[in-house]
């Protein structure tokens, strides 16, 4: 019998939900959107999740209940309820010069947790694994761009596109370059002296891993285990918070 009372996927999941509800009600939002809807939506996730939490069902039977195609249409009412698919955007062109620094950290808190729920069913499809790292999507992404921190020398500041999207990822790692193939850790967003990173590049001895294999935006392949150690410590940290 599955613990599902100790799934990492389902614990991140709630913990998300968590981030957003305080999100929103903290964060300053301007424009058409619908407030009461996505606090509804996000609350009544909490239930599903719980039901689940104790369940005690394999994941592939977990799957295919009722409260995990429940949390996926909960995350596509709360998407319509921020403005619809362009609602990140939305935001941003209304946020004045001063404002956009926090908006866009919790814009990034918004996608991490819509990123989560969304990516939830694929994880428990990989079956019963009891490990930190599973309650977070890793993907394979390509570089862009990459810049220099206007306020950190030893930091850059990476364009990645994961094929559906792109976000922004700060490294330490100064040997990094566009085209390279990365993994990237959707952890939650961390804000590095004013720039929000939306992720993690996965590394291991010698700096970031930069020649990945697999599909862009899908989970990489032939990853070294050693290099899901930092993640693991920071799914860790975000639930005991």
């Amino acid at each position: 019998m599955w613990d599902t009372s100790k799934d990492y996927r389902l614990l991140v999941a709630e913990k998300s939900v968590d981030l957003f509800l305080k999100t929103i009600e903290g964060a300053n939002l301007k424009g058409k959107w619908n407030k009461k809807q996505a606090l509804q939506a996000a609350r009544k996730m909490t239930s599903e999740i719980q039901t689940l939490y104790y369940s005690y069902l394999a994941p592939v039977d977990m799957t295919v209940t009722p409260q995990m195609a429940l949390l996926e249409e909960q995350a596509t009412e709360i998407t319509e309820a921020l403005g619809g698919e362009s609602w990140y955007a939305q935001f941003l062109e209304l946020a004045s010069r001063d404002e956009k620094e926090k908006l866009e950290e919790a814009l990034a808190r918004i996608k991490f947790f819509l990123t989560t729920i969304y990516g939830l069913k694929g994880r428990i499809n990989l079956g019963e694994i009891k490990d930190p790292v599973m309650g977070i999507d890793i993907k394979k992404g390509e570089i862009l761009s990459v810049s220099k921190h206007p306020r950190a020398d030893q930091l850059l500041v990476c364009n990645v596109n994961l094929n559906e999207r792109a976000i922004t990822v700060v490294t330490n790692d100064l040997d990094v370059k566009e085209q390279n193939q990365v993994a990237v850790a959707m952890l939650p967003p961390e804000v590095f002296m004013g720039i929000t990173s939306e992720g993690m590049f996965l590394g291991a001895g010698e700096g970031v891993l930069k020649e990945v294999k697999g599909d862009l935006g899908k989970l990489p392949q032939g990853i070294p285990l050693d290099a899901l150690n930092e993640a693991r410590n920071f799914v860790e940290n975000f639930l005991s918070d």
